[in-house]
């Protein structure tokens, strides 16, 4: 039964990729690329599934890129180029909202995983004889496999993790840096302005001297 399983999963990837061509980057210019592309990047939790409907909800930890208030968020994928989720957990999601700004696309292409399943489909564990026949594969294997995709993953997930921290740092100390600009353009402002009204009120001063000693 696991085998079957196993094997629809690999046939529904390899239909995937046929149907929905993604560029081949490494993580490192996936994530620089999801960074650019998305409107929203969070780290959370899938909490709910619908796949009747291809209807996903989220709970969201902590959010890296895009201005959302809400601790949870919906998705719908529609398209072979959508991300289709089959299990709750941990996940990181790059999102793309919809028209009405109420829901989120999740691309197949973008960095987004969960723990168990990184970004893309996992190389196909299928190898050919000589006559081009599949050699299958018995359940230790696929299982062996299938733990090593899952450590692969969970190490992606946290090196992905790691970059989105450091990114958002990063954008507070810019924020920060031109949060400080900002005054001090403010202060140099108000300086000057002082300076003027404080020219402008001696001229006055000297004027009415000028006036009070030809009177």
């Amino acid at each position: 039964m696991k085998i079957r399983f196993f094997v629809f999963i690999m046939l529904f990837g390899i239909s995937n990729c046929f149907a929905c061509k993604c560029y081949e980057y490494t993580l490192d210019k996936n994530i620089k690329i999801g960074l650019k592309k998305a409107d929203i990047i969070f780290y959370g939790e899938l909490i709910k599934l619908d796949t009747i409907n291809n209807s996903y909800s989220f709970r969201i930890f902590e959010l890296f890129k895009g201005n959302y208030k809400s601790k949870t968020i919906t998705s719908h994928s529609e398209s072979n180029c959508d991300f289709y989720f089959n299990e709750k957990g941990l996940c990181i999601i790059y999102g793309n909202f919809n028209k009405n700004n109420t829901l989120i696309n999740v691309s197949a292409c973008s960095p987004s995983q969960s723990q168990n399943f990184g970004p893309g489909f996992p190389p196909i564990p299928f190898e050919f004889d000589s006559k081009g026949k599949i050699i299958s594969k018995n359940e230790t294997e696929l299982n062996l496999f299938n733990l090593e995709n899952k450590n692969k993953s969970l190490q992606s997930f946290i090196y992905q993790l790691e970059k989105l921290r450091q990114y958002k740092q990063n954008q507070n100390t810019i924020s920060e840096n031109n949060k400080s600009d900002f005054y001090q353009k403010i202060l140099i402002v108000s300086l000057i302005v002082n300076a003027i009204l404080f020219l402008g009120f001696i001229i006055t001063i000297q004027k009415k001297k000028h006036s009070s000693l030809k009177s």
